[in-house]
């Protein structure tokens, strides 16, 4: 979700969501290590911790926990970097070895150390060993580099090298978000480590049903949700309404409503307005491709308004006119 689930994008969806925790987008780790200041001003969350919070760590401006996320594949830079994430306030760190961008493939990261998992192995392990034991350390996963059976070894090595849990996508590398996750797979691997490891499922949750449907096929107790809350940003609270067998939660607001929301909180993110633009767009196309009921039909007049909008002016033109 790197270049999607922004400061201003966490934020919205900590207001609206029922998350117990997210992850913030990856920091690209090479053989040079980023500075406190480097991830101070990738993740401003870092910037609000302070000794009274010190424990909590850094969390959105309404109080969600972050999770610092960081990607490589030199054990040793990995290690150095998530020391300092941890002295500038992380309280968990998440390794990622899932992203399949092409660009961060073909520079030793993400999804390419699935065809390693010895590495994959020898990274968490670097990383678990240089920090403290109260810190937890977790890995993101897909079932393989092109080969679903290769994930059993993988989430073994992760185990061994010290996570303490592992999110799954239900997809290959290969596969890119192409055709539907395997949750029976993750449910196989879930199994195959029994009570060694937590697992959380990942990929294409985007409605209850679909939860549902993940949730017993894979058996699993913890879920990520990313492109589903993207679609529907409340979709985290029917799920814990589900969860916790509370009433359903009413149908989300429009999606004028959120976005109103989210333009404001990235103005305050950033003064240029283009940025606001940019990332409002940038959400309209993702939410049109996972779907989520929130969107305005293909052929509303608005809709198309929205997408060939040149100003924020002509955003607020069209949001004013739409009902809650």
């Amino acid at each position: 979700m790197d270049g999607v689930f922004d400061p201003p994008m966490r934020e919205l969806l900590a207001r609206h969501g029922a998350y117990d925790y997210c992850v913030s987008e990856f920091i690209r780790v090479t053989d040079e290590v980023p500075s406190g200041k480097v991830l101070r001003r990738d993740i401003p969350e870092l910037v609000g911790v302070s000794p009274q919070t010190a424990e909590i760590g850094p969390t959105t401006a309404s109080g969600l926990r972050v999770q610092i996320q960081i990607l490589g594949g030199n054990p040793e830079s990995l290690a150095a970097a998530a020391q300092v994430a941890v002295v500038e306030g992380a309280r968990a760190i998440d390794l990622n070895f899932g992203c399949p961008a092409p660009t961060v493939n073909r520079h030793d990261g993400g999804a390419t150390l699935l065809k390693y998992p010895d590495r994959i192995r020898a990274i968490v392990a670097a990383v678990r060993a240089a920090l403290p034991p109260a810190v937890p350390i977790s890995a993101k996963l897909r079932l393989g580099w092109d080969d679903p059976k290769a994930v059993f070894e993988i989430a073994e090595r992760s185990a061994q090298g010290g996570a303490s849990w592992l999110t799954l996508h239900g997809r290959t590398r290969a596969q890119g978000y192409g055709g539907a996750a395997d949750w029976e797979r993750i449910g196989q691997v879930r199994a195959y480590l029994g009570n060694q490891i937590p697992i959380i499922a990942n990929g294409d949750i985007r409605s209850l049903e679909d939860f549902l449907r993940c949730q017993e096929v894979t058996r699993c107790e913890h879920f990520m949700i990313g492109r589903g809350a993207m679609g529907d940003p409340w979709l985290p609270k029917r799920i814990r309404a589900s969860w916790e067998g509370r009433a359903p939660v009413k149908d989300s607001p429009s999606f004028a409503f959120f976005a109103r929301d989210f333009i404001t909180l990235a103005q305050r993110y950033s003064e240029r307005n283009e940025y606001a633009l940019r990332r409002l767009k940038q959400w309209i196309s993702l939410s049109q491709r996972v779907g989520g009921g929130m969107l305005f039909a293909e052929q509303d007049r608005d809709w198309l308004r929205l997408k060939r909008a040149r100003s924020l002016s002509e955003v607020w033109e069209v949001l004013q006119c739409q009902r809650e």
